[in-house]
């Protein structure tokens, strides 16, 4: 499991939903991955201190600032580039084991008491988000 996490102002994904303070999360889901990577990712995210405090620091987590996640199911992040120039996608969970994968992470999320906003698995999604730094972190599972 892949997770590229952008903190932001702002983010929205049509079809879905929009947030505003918080992260937005770029999930990619592999063969192999399972619901204890899923919920050991989405608590990484949650915890991540990657929001500065009063004296501009990097110390607070996303469940400190009572921020919001966006998440987008992305399996163009488990792309395998390491032959030619057409990325292979074989390494990335078929959908119907990624979509259910997706779904736990959300819902671990959510009972960590972060507000969740999603796309929709599997649609052609447009993704607009202000980076707030900017700050990205990329979580390998």
């Amino acid at each position: 499991m892949k997770a590229v996490v952008q903190r932001v102002a702002r983010a929205s994904v049509t079809p879905g939903g929009s947030i505003d303070a918080g992260v937005c999360v770029l999930l990619g889901v592999a063969g192999g991955d399972t619901e204890d990577h899923a919920v050991r990712v989405a608590e990484k995210v949650a915890r991540l201190r990657i929001f500065a405090n009063e004296d501009g620091k990097f110390d607070r987590s996303l469940l400190d600032t009572a921020g919001a996640a966006l998440v987008v199911s992305q399996f163009t992040l488990i792309a395998d580039t390491a032959k030619g120039n057409r990325p292979s996608f074989a390494g990335a969970a078929r959908p119907e084991v990624a979509e259910p994968l997706y779904d736990r992470f959300c819902s671990a999320l959510r009972d960590l008491g972060i507000a969740v906003e999603t796309g929709v698995f599997g649609a052609k999604m447009t993704v607009e988000l202000v980076n707030d730094g900017p700050v990205t972190i990329v979580l390998d599972a």
